[in-house]
């Protein structure tokens, strides 16, 4: 039986017309090719496609596979009549998924969390990005954390991920939200980015590809949030568990369209950037390119699980002005059954099994232990390698009796510069304890901060 979930009135009678007519076609070739022909004709009878709607809540990379899924017929392989809607900020897309005026959103773990917190009856099914991927820009007078005290930085909407991402950085660097910095509300990346421009607020988090632009008007980048190694349930996709429990099958099926999206935009290249740049109104060759790797290569799982972790610093975030947040668990906020049933069947590695078995002798090593059995992921983009590449060549090992200088770079943990200067990430202690006096916290390090790196076999840690 067909679900008909919407459709307007004109387009199910262009829909039912060109139906109809392919039928009578089929029925006919069926005459002379009996077997085919009707085979064909009778499947097309018994299964008409099912109309749903999809909605994302933001015109960034964030919202890439959804669209890859869609713009490559994956929902249609799977009988699924697909409509985007989109709906910006991620509390009106909960809202429209509470109501039912769409079956699905792409949007901010954030929003569904606080969504569902309220009643609403909604959960995530698939994690698509899993970090925080902001980008704190500044004011060009501004070069450490402390001196936006007394600003104001932008956010897109309060609750959203922006608002969580700023809150967050701003109390690691020791400042306190509302108090220290004003923080205000303004609907939109592009409006966020006008403000800064015109002087009214000092500071946002922004993301690709608002940030190159950002970067081209000449903003200091800050910090770059992924250097925190936070998990963080930044987007998924999500439905409503009364669709689940009836319509489990059709729940399936946008799983499956949506996995094989994701195959597709790390496997396809040109088409995937194709596709960016209808959504995104933008022919910008830097901009796109540092989405897709940045984004689409190093961040979008293959198995796109949510995560608990991530959602419980959510709920921990929101506890302060959610009662209910304090008690809830993060997994009353998940169905991870489809994913668990792609996995465990093998749907999702045989999607991949080809790719992997070309690129075996290029596979980047396991990651190594970061600060508190957090994980430094290796840089395997594109991206990654060339800003590496642009980094000052740093020696091995340092000489015996000198402490050289260095600024913080985007992408550094203090793991990362123990490996890289002597060989062995355990010993970023070392570092920490040289530059106690300006590092308050090991896990939260700014760009263009200058730090002491001792020597190799220095004493401490």
């Amino acid at each position: 039986m067909q679900v008909m979930f919407m459709q307007k009135d004109s387009k199910v009678h262009r829909s039912r017309d060109g139906w109809f007519g392919a039928s009578i076609l089929l029925w006919a070739l069926a005459a002379l090719f009996p077997v085919t022909a009707r085979a064909a004709a009778e499947k097309m009878v018994a299964q008409p496609l099912n109309k749903i709607r999809i909605a994302y809540s933001s015109l960034s990379g964030n919202m890439a596979p959804l669209w890859v899924a869609y713009e490559t017929g994956f929902f249609r392989k799977y009988g699924l009549d697909t409509e985007l809607v989109f709906i910006e900020g991620g509390s009106k897309a909960a809202q429209t998924l509470a109501s039912g005026d769409v079956q699905f959103a792409h949007m901010a773990g954030a929003g569904i969390i606080q969504s569902n917190l309220r009643g609403a009856d909604i959960v995530m099914i698939a994690g698509a990005v899993n970090t925080m991927i902001f980008k704190l820009f500044v004011d060009r007078t501004i070069n450490q954390p402390d001196q936006l005290k007394g600003k104001s930085v932008g956010v897109t909407r309060y609750g959203s991920s922006t608002d969580f991402a700023t809150r967050y950085a701003l109390e690691r660097y020791g400042l306190q939200p509302a108090k220290d910095v004003t923080i205000v509300e303004l609907g939109s990346m592009p409006a966020i980015l006008s403000a800064l421009k015109e002087g009214k607020i000092s500071g946002a988090m922004l993301s690709s590809p608002t940030t190159l632009k950002a970067k081209t008007a000449g903003f200091s980048l800050l910090a770059d949030l992924k250097m925190l190694g936070l998990e963080y349930q930044h987007t998924g996709m999500a439905t409503s568990r009364p669709l689940i429990r009836s319509h489990p099958e059709l729940v399936r099926n946008v799983m499956k369209a949506y996995v094989e999206g994701i195959h597709y935009y790390k496997s396809h290249r040109g088409e995937s950037l194709k596709i960016l740049a209808r959504y995104l109104k933008t022919e910008d060759a830097e901009a796109l390119t540092e989405i897709y790797e940045d984004i689409g290569l190093t961040l979008v799982p293959e198995k796109p699980y949510p995560t608990l972790a991530g959602i419980q610093i959510i709920l921990d975030e929101l506890a302060a002005k959610e009662p209910k947040a304090k008690t809830a668990r993060p997994e009353q906020f998940v169905d991870v059954s489809f994913m668990k049933e792609l996995d465990s069947s093998g749907f999702i590695d045989r999607l991949y099994r080809p790719t992997l078995a070309s690129r075996k002798e290029t596979l980047p090593a396991p990651p190594k232990p970061d600060v508190k059995g957090q994980t430094v992921k290796p840089e395997t983009s594109g991206g990654s390698r060339k800003r590496a590449e642009a980094r000052p060549p740093i020696a091995k090992t340092i000489p015996a009796n000198a402490a050289q200088e260095y600024a913080i770079q985007a992408g550094d943990t203090l793991s990362h510069l123990a490996r890289r200067h002597y060989g062995d990430a355990q010993k970023w202690p070392r570092i920490y304890e040289a530059n106690r006096d300006t590092i308050r916290n090991p896990h939260y390090i700014y760009i263009g901060q200058k730090i002491l790196i001792p020597p190799d076999g220095a004493k401490g840690a």
